[in-house]
């Protein structure tokens, strides 16, 4: 790593531990700093350090969430199994990792590691981009720097939810699949690959998509022995994971062991009829949705949707490593999550393949001029700016993250731009039908570039020796 690359990588990794760090002075909701699931996973964190155990019967009989949240009820998740414990009914690799933190400096210490995995997540973002991808720093520093201070992925740097460190653990694999993967990129692989499901079994998508890519990779490079070894280590490690699930919450997944899941089944969690049909709206409301859709609040997303399509049609390098773990991400999202409207800030079920969104854009605004960069680059400041307007509404006690659309009246300046999916009113359905129109434009149009420019450059190569005959005649 040269000097200029690690100085450009700490840079970028202060901006993104300060941009969420800041938002600790935004309450969770108005029962306190720690709302919906996070006081779960602050409860388990303090059960390990001081008990060793994901049991927090006692944690909860001593109301020890008074520490965060309001001195009324915590809302019941845990259901009292056969043996008298109560484990809260979410994966235990993010408590594990709070634990000790949480143990010596409470949940302040526990957001502000969060808020330091975050600048770990922007600085790994910036290595790929530079030495993987080839971008310029030019293009990758400001780029990175940016999304690193928006929402959502400044928002999750301190909200106690597995998206930030299941981010870092795909730029880990993705770091893995686009180097040489020999047995210390093998190794990544597999650890990152193990780690997103023990920080929820919703990355299962993810990390399946990632192991198939490492498989494939090692079986074009004809290293089936590697092939083989990275195949028999995430069985070992799938068999261990439902065995210890079975042991510890009574049932393949967190879920089993969850109040709301008696008698329904722990796959209920994905819906209990779920409309898959009617999900499919989430495919482009997941970015343009009025309250819900990462537009809103940072429109440079937008970009992703041209620069997803060049990097396809163009079959850019390593474009099966990042669209396919992106179009994963966004896969779950839509279809199996259970609804992207729920009690968190918006977009937390794509916070997880975001970076690799980061890595496409800036695959794209690589080849741009530097006055589209410029452009590019003030709607990505505004959208910035929009994080810190809600930061400011949020420190003045007007905002929290928890139902911030729904019930405080916090929405994005921009959000008269966008359809409400929940609605759906004429105006919204207009909108929405012109939104898809341009994003099927966009994609079009961009294969219309690509087309015409291999035929221009089929047509010179044929005219090319013919020229260059002419030229020895004479």
């Amino acid at each position: 790593m040269t000097p200029r690359l690690g100085t450009a990588m700490l840079l970028v990794a202060v901006v993104g531990t300060l941009a969420a760090g800041l938002g600790l002075g935004v309450r969770g909701s108005a029962d306190g700093y720690a709302a919906v699931d996070e006081p779960q996973y602050l409860l388990t964190a303090l059960s390990l350090y001081e008990d060793g155990s994901l049991d927090i019967a006692d944690e909860l009989a001593e109301r020890r969430w008074v520490e965060f949240h309001t001195p009324g009820e915590l809302p019941v998740q845990t259901e009292i199994l056969d043996d008298g414990r109560q484990v809260s009914p979410h994966d235990p690799l993010l408590p594990l990792l709070l634990a000790l933190p949480m143990g010596l400096g409470g949940v302040v210490a526990a957001k502000l590691t969060l808020a330091f995995l975050a600048g770990a997540v922007a600085a790994s973002t910036l290595w790929i981009a530079v030495r993987r991808l080839d971008v310029a720093p030019t293009v990758a520093i400001p780029g990175v720097a940016l999304a690193a201070a928006s929402a959502p992925l400044a928002v999750y740097g301190q909200q106690v939810y597995p998206e930030i460190p299941a981010a870092l653990a795909v730029l880990a694999a993705v770091a893995a699949l686009t180097g040489p993967l020999r047995r210390r990129g093998i190794a990544l692989l597999v650890v990152a690959v193990v780690a997103l499901p023990w920080l929820s079994v919703k990355y299962v998508p993810v990390a399946v998509a990632l192991a198939l890519l490492g498989v494939v990779l090692l079986v074009r490079r004809r290293t089936i022995r590697y092939a083989g070894a990275l195949v028999g280590a995430l069985a070992l490690a799938g068999a261990a994971y439902l065995m210890l699930h079975r042991i510890s919450y009574g049932g393949w997944t967190v879920y089993a062991a969850g109040d709301h899941f008696q008698g329904s089944g722990e796959f209920g969690v994905i819906g209990f009829d779920p409309n898959y049909p009617g999900r499919s709206i989430r495919i482009m409301g997941l970015l343009i949705d009025r309250d819900f859709g990462l537009a809103s609040w940072q429109p440079a997303w937008l970009l992703l949707v041209p620069a997803a399509a060049m990097m396809l049609v163009r079959r850019r390098p390593q474009w099966t490593v990042l669209l396919g773990t992106l179009a994963v991400g966004w896969f779950t999202a839509t279809y199996i999550a259970l609804t992207m409207h729920g009690f968190w800030w918006p977009g937390r079920q794509l916070v997880v393949v975001l970076p690799v969104a980061v890595l496409v854009i800036l695959c794209w605004a690589a080849e741009l001029s530097n006055r589209i960069r410029l452009v590019i680059a003030a709607v990505a400041v505004y959208g910035g700016l929009i994080y810190a307007v809600v930061l400011w509404r949020g420190w003045a006690g007007d905002a929290t993250w928890v139902q911030a659309p729904d019930r405080i009246g916090l929405h994005s300046p921009l959000a008269w731009l966008f359809p409400d999916d929940r609605v759906l009113a004429g105006t919204d359905v207009v909108l929405y039908a012109l939104w898809s129109a341009a994003a099927v434009l966009v994609v079009v149009s961009c294969g219309y570039d690509v087309m015409m420019h291999r035929h221009g450059r089929t047509n010179a190569d044929r005219h090319a020796p013919t020229e260059a005959v002419s030229r020895t005649q004479r």
